[in-house]
């Protein structure tokens, strides 16, 4: 008899914005996930909505098996003023910095001004990472789309916690591509690079998705209008509403005919690797400097005794992200 593979167990640990949350909404609709919580962290918006967000996301799917939530009540991290920030290749000395709230709108989701009940006996991320991660250990998969700072945090509640996991996903980082928020540094890290620190650096087995690769994979104007026709019912908000705001927001922006799909691409990292490939490195994060604050630092002179510390995505099949967009929407 053939045996049945049951559903990865995951968690995703978010701020979201728009790309994160519809990360979650895939996540909670694929019937190949487990999706056993979503927890909240400060970073893209501060906890307090990062939480909010979460709670709507989830309300909007109303998935068949709700996963339990988060909650963070952390400050945004404190970044430079924009009204500084051009100063950095002219003299100055603060770092030229992009916001992407630019590309989320003022509280992350789009222009909506969102409705939703507040969670009764929040149960704080961090904590419920160690408590879920305890109830089923070796079993539960981490996928990190925000900050790293829960993880870190749940590190030291439970020195064991990175032990008990199955895998840990984090997307975050750049390789060879440069930065997004400011030159050199990916948000995620430069957020909080102690915590990114503390993590990419530990001995768990973890995998980074850069962005190099997680760039990789656009979804077009033409594509959303694809798949507008056949969408679910459950992602009525996602394509009449905050899709729409990113994509405009990528070209008003960036200049981009089209929407870099991150956060999908790190989950369908975990839900389809086989379009992924994979190398072992050595990493360690910038901590300090107006230039390098959040940098992810690679060790590749392949000198024998320094010891790899993290598989990261060198190459992914762009087509097959879509693919797993379009698999899981028509599930």
């Amino acid at each position: 008899m053939r045996s049945r593979v049951l559903p990865q167990k995951l968690i995703i640990d978010a701020d979201p914005g728009i790309g994160d949350a519809f990360a979650i909404a895939l996540a909670a609709c694929d019937p190949g996930i487990d999706l056993i919580a979503v927890t909240a962290t400060a970073g893209c918006v501060s906890g307090a909505v990062a939480t909010q967000n979460i709670l709507s996301i989830i309300e909007s799917v109303d998935p068949d098996k709700w996963p339990r939530l988060g909650g963070c009540n952390a400050l945004r991290p404190t970044f430079p003023a924009p009204e500084s920030s051009a100063s950095a290749f002219s003299g100055g000395n603060t770092a030229a910095f992009f916001d992407p709230l630019r590309l989320n709108g003022n509280y992350g989701l789009g222009a909506t001004e969102l409705q939703f009940a507040q969670l009764h006996n929040q149960r704080d991320s961090a904590k419920l990472l160690v408590d879920l991660v305890r109830q089923n250990p070796h079993e539960i998969c981490v996928l990190t789309l925000g900050p790293l700072s829960n993880v870190a945090l749940a590190s030291e509640l439970a020195p064991d916690f990175l032990d008990l996991i199955h895998s840990l996903v984090c997307l975050g980082g750049s390789v060879g591509a440069g930065g997004d928020v400011t030159a050199a540094a990916e948000f995620n890290l430069f957020a909080d690079p102690g915590a990114a620190r503390t993590v990419l650096c530990s001995h768990t087995q973890k995998a980074l998705v850069p962005l190099d690769i997680s760039r990789n994979a656009v979804l077009t104007f033409d594509q959303f209008d694809r798949l507008n026709e056949s969408r679910p019912d459950s992602l009525r908000w996602f394509f009449d509403e905050l899709l729409p705001f990113s994509l405009r927001a990528h070209r008003e922006e960036l200049g981009l005919e089209g929407l870099p799909l991150d956060a999908v691409t790190a989950l369908a990292a975990i839900a389809e690797p086989r379009h992924f490939s994979t190398e072992a490195m050595s990493v360690d994060v910038e901590q300090d400097g107006n230039l390098t604050r959040g940098v992810s630092v690679f060790d590749r002179r392949g000198i024998p005794r320094w010891q790899q510390n993290i598989d990261v995505l060198t190459a992914v099949d762009p087509q097959g992200v879509l693919d797993y967009l379009t698999r899981v929407l028509k599930s």
